[in-house]
């Protein structure tokens, strides 16, 4: 099965526009996030779609390949669904790597995508980090089933411990990494957006909304941190980050 990583890059963020060619420590936040995609051992191809001719001219500075898409694209699944209908391939397994995941580490998206090889039921697969009781809970946060399939996703502390004890099942922060069948891909852009979808502003919650399946693929850090960028304050963490974790890759 042929797998890609698509990494969408869209310069116009309202929090922190021109974010992918941000610089941290000498190296650009879409760069590393390109270097990540492409040391992950089980992936055939990396893109980078991107609705901007800056973001292309500076992509062109370190080789990546790239795939140019339309701005009102409303989310990174959708603009990863017409990327790869650009492409000359046709890929069997989509990845849909956020360009703000500067801290993932490659083998975290070699996870999800073995997840979807094993298991032909598996159609969209997603990763998650359990946490413990002294953990911080901010990020999205997400509860699943018995096979590991998501029952909801919430910006909000969920489970709720009532006891103030461990529980079976514990806390898990959702990792924004989506793993995607290319059929599963082609129907999931096809609904419209859905009212949780709307109040979350999770785009993740479209997919359960409809009854679509994602199996959730429970993932070690390694002792490595989980960070985003989000914001430019951001930039100054993850580089404290790097300077005492060493790089990723």
């Amino acid at each position: 099965m042929q797998s890609v990583v698509i990494i969408p890059a869209r310069y116009g963020s309202t929090r922190f526009p021109g974010k992918p060619m941000a610089q941290i420590s000498g190296t650009s936040l879409l760069n590393r996030v390109w270097k990540i995609a492409k040391a992950a051992k089980n992936v055939d191809e990396v893109y980078i779609a991107t609705d901007d001719k800056r973001i292309l001219e500076h992509l062109e500075s370190f080789g990546a390949k790239a795939v140019m898409t339309k701005p009102e694209c409303p989310n990174g699944s959708f603009r990863c669904m017409e990327a790869v209908e650009n492409l000359k391939i046709r890929p069997d397994i989509v990845i849909n790597l956020q360009g703000d995941a500067v801290l993932t580490p490659p083998w975290i998206i070699e996870e999800v995508i073995n997840e979807l090889k094993k298991d032909n039921n598996v159609q969209i697969a997603s990763p998650a980090v359990r946490l413990t009781k002294s953990s911080k809970t901010a990020g999205t946060l997400v509860v699943f089933d018995l096979k590991k399939d998501a029952l909801y996703f919430s910006r909000a502390k969920i489970p709720f411990n009532r006891d103030d004890q461990e529980t079976v099942q514990g806390l898990y922060r959702h990792i924004g990494i989506y793993g995607y069948k290319l059929n599963a891909l082609k129907q999931y852009v096809g609904f419209k957006s859905t009212p949780l979808e709307e109040i979350e502003k999770l785009e993740q919650l479209r997919a359960l909304e409809n009854g679509m399946k994602i199996r959730m693929v429970v993932v070690d850090y390694k002792g490595r941190t989980h960070w985003a960028v989000d914001r430019p304050e951001d930039i100054d963490i993850v580089e404290e980050i790097i300077k005492k974790e060493g790089e990723l890759v």
